[in-house]
């Protein structure tokens, strides 16, 4: 690994993106290629490929790829998995399809639940058992295991989930169980609900074990191919992946536990807006990644995004909190939404309204404007027809865009239904998809508590700057930041976001009564294991730093919240000042803490990271000797009727720069539309500031 350029790949669901760094020859490089859903792998090499390509590169020369990847999300959104067998309590096999008894939807009465991921006739039962203590009440029948091991793999299983009773506390009997299995089975996927997440509750520690086993297969193939490709390519540098809560791993820490790249993508965007805040100086930000299937909104502060601890999957009801399976994995905090370039929009039957999304064209067949067979129009030829993209310089002009055919079918297919112009029609599908990102952003702000006003909005994704505008005025924001690369600024997030991850382990006790000594050792246990993961995702083991928390609550109640602790070795003499940050934490969140009531902790967690890298955008992909303006296009404004815009070249722009609404942007890979009474400027970073009128006002 003697070169110093990487590159980043994310695999969205329409297209694959690419950034290349290279900061020898102070270079930025971006690609964008539809994605191969049959091998994701066939676009990450094509595009690798093409960017050494344009930019001199040998394969040889690259320090490391960078990837992220949708495989985990889409294998158990398509139950496209393998078969799994699941290793079990005796007397609890069924526990992770009974859940925890609740409807998400209590006025259903045909409610279909969220089908597990291994059925009844593979969760096999071991006796054996641990109390909450972690004592051994009954000894683990190590016959049962090699015999019900046995019998999971004369019936097809490639993977197995052991998940015991109590193996938080104590994983002995978890581990035995897997030498048995592996001596027996050497080439069976193995997971330990007390490896893939050692804390407490049942129902979800081994849901997310069968997860992590039903994607494991699939996991270990396509990074196997990716890996085996790279090296066809001539590509010697290390291959790396970010993890759902925003760091790099290893490739091995992938393999093992693939259930942590769950959100893994989306997670990129967020680390891409965070860093981008940093550098322009901005606390409060709503990162806005708008691709071609889905819409994801995150909250940064201070320059870093929110996180959470648990996450759920392959919903029945995409939107529908609890329809889903839980999982136990680090993710980043963020609401995704069925709005993108790709969504279709239809009239209903029987009601007569338009409707956008959240079925969404993808990359097979895409929107009309393609011309790879899609029939359905869709918010990027709603776009393209209101004059906001270029048909003749999509992807820098590499791919011409279908016009004609669009308007064709937003004739025949919406606005002779809706028995309105096209134009209309076309409008009517932005305003309905704006509305639907604005009313769920604002919902997940004001969960938090916080006021969308006082925000600034980080714009990206192929969609993302064409929209960022109108979603900003519908939440009353002032201000919009548009990066340069917006189209692939998720990639960006690839090459800086730091070698991080995030380890827990549960310790149930009130702070007065709890064992201190057994909680510095689980901290050292768990800064131990976070070095060697860092180390192996490129880290200095002296650069790393440790952020370590509790999940707590009043005795009594039935959920947690987290906590920052102190150090990593707290003592009986820290509990005054845990319990002080226990109740300024609560007061935060809910407004009010009852100091008399009693406090315990339940899980100890530990967050590591080590320094991520810099990237210089100031003199990246300048046009050097091109004049930024490009000549005039309309455009379509709602409220402001058809307006002539200047179009402007995106590289060409520099910093000092400035312009008014109405404009037209234009990079490679997206448009950034600036409406009537904006004024824009171009930063030290080259990253387009938008400052947006005031709202106007309504005569009585």
């Amino acid at each position: 690994m003697s070169g110093t350029a990487r590159i980043g790949v994310d695999v969205g669901g329409t297209f694959t993106d690419f950034v290349l760094h290279d900061p020898a020859r102070n270079l930025v490089a971006t690609g964008k290629r539809l994605t191969t859903p049959d091998d994701p792998s066939e676009a990450i090499v094509a595009g690798i490929a093409r960017l050494l390509d344009e930019t001199g590169l040998a394969p040889g020369a690259l320090h490391s790829v960078v990837h992220g990847t949708t495989l985990v999300t889409n294998t158990i959104i398509e139950r496209t998995g393998c078969k799994v067998g699941l290793l079990t309590t005796e007397g609890f096999r069924d526990s992770i399809e009974i859940g925890k008894e609740t409807r998400y939807d209590l006025y259903d009465l045909f409610l279909e639940p969220a089908p597990t991921l291994v059925p009844r006739a593979l969760r096999l039962e071991v006796p054996g058992r641990l109390d909450v203590h972690g004592h051994e009440l009954k000894p683990l029948d190590e016959a049962a295991v090699a015999r019900h091991a046995a019998t999971l793999v004369a019936e097809g299983v490639e993977a197995i989930a052991i998940g015991f009773m109590h193996s938080w506390r104590d994983p002995r009997h978890e581990r035995r169980a897997a030498e048995i299995v592996r001596a027996a089975h050497p080439a069976i996927a193995l997971t330990l609900s007390s490896a893939v997440a050692p804390e407490i509750r049942e129902f979800e520690r081994i849901s997310t074990a069968c997860a992590n086993a039903y994607a494991q297969p699939r996991m270990l193939r396509y990074l196997g191919r990716l890996e085996a490709r790279l090296a066809e390519l001539g590509v010697t540098g290390a291959l790396y992946v970010m993890l759902s809560g925003g760091g790099i791993a290893s490739v091995q820490e992938a393999k093992d536990f693939p259930i942590r790249l769950i959100e893994s993508g989306p997670a990129a965007g967020a680390m891409a807006a965070s860093w981008l805040a940093r550098q322009a100086g901005l606390d409060h930000v709503v990162s806005y990644d708008m691709g071609g299937t889905t819409a994801k909104m995150c909250l940064i502060e201070n320059g870093a995004p929110d996180r959470k601890f648990e996450f759920e999957a392959g919903r029945v009801r995409r939107f529908q909190k609890g329809s889903g399976l839980p999982l136990k994995v680090s993710v980043v905090d963020m609401i995704e939404i069925g709005a993108g370039g790709g969504s279709i929009a239809r009239v209903e039957e029987g009601s007569g309204l338009m409707k956008v999304g959240p079925r969404s064209a993808g990359a097979k067949p895409g929107p009309i404007c393609y011309g790879r067979g899609g029939t359905e129009p869709t918010v990027t030829d709603s776009d393209l027809v209101l004059g906001r993209l270029d048909p003749a310089y999509f992807l820098g002009g590499e791919m011409a865009l279908d016009l004609d055919a669009v308007k064709r079918a937003v004739t025949d297919r919406l606005a002779a239904a809706l028995r309105v112009t096209p134009d209309d029609a076309a409008l009517g599908i932005r305003r309905i998809v704006d509305e639907t990102m604005a009313a769920a952003t604002r919902m997940h702000l004001a969960e938090k508590g916080r006021d969308p006003r006082r925000y600034t909005l980080i714009a990206f994704g192929g969609a993302g700057p064409v929209h960022a505008c109108d979603l900003a005025r519908l939440l009353k924001m002032r201000r919009v930041v548009v990066p340069l690369g917006a189209g692939v600024a998720s990639a960006l997030g690839f090459l800086v976001a730091p070698p991080a991850t995030d380890l827990v382990r549960s310790l149930v006790g009130r702070l007065e009564r709890l064992d201190w000594a057994k909680v510095a050792s689980l901290y050292a246990e768990m800064a131990e294991e976070a070095r060697a993961l860092l180390t192996g995702a490129g880290a200095d083991p002296a650069a790393i730093v440790f952020r370590p928390a509790a999940d707590m609550r009043y005795v009594g109640q039935g959920f947690e919240i987290p906590v920052p602790l102190p150090g990593m070795s707290p003592t009986a003499a820290d509990v005054g000042a845990i319990r002080e940050a226990f109740l300024d934490a609560y007061r935060e969140r809910f407004g009010r803490a009852l100091e008399e009531l009693p406090v315990e902790a339940l899980t100890w967690r530990l967050a590591a990271a080590a320094p991520g890298r810099d990237i210089d955008l100031k003199g990246a992909n300048l046009a050097e000797g091109r004049h930024a303006a490009r000549g005039r296009r309309r455009a379509l404004f709602e409220g402001h009727g058809w307006q002539d815009c200047d179009v402007y070249d995106r590289y060409a722009l520099a910093p000092g720069d400035a312009f008014a609404g109405p404009a037209l942007v234009e990079e490679r890979e997206s448009t950034c539309v600036v409406p009537p009474g904006a004024q824009v400027r171009v930063d030290a970073f080259r990253n387009l500031v938008i400052e947006l009128p005031p709202p106007r006002e309504v005569s009585q």
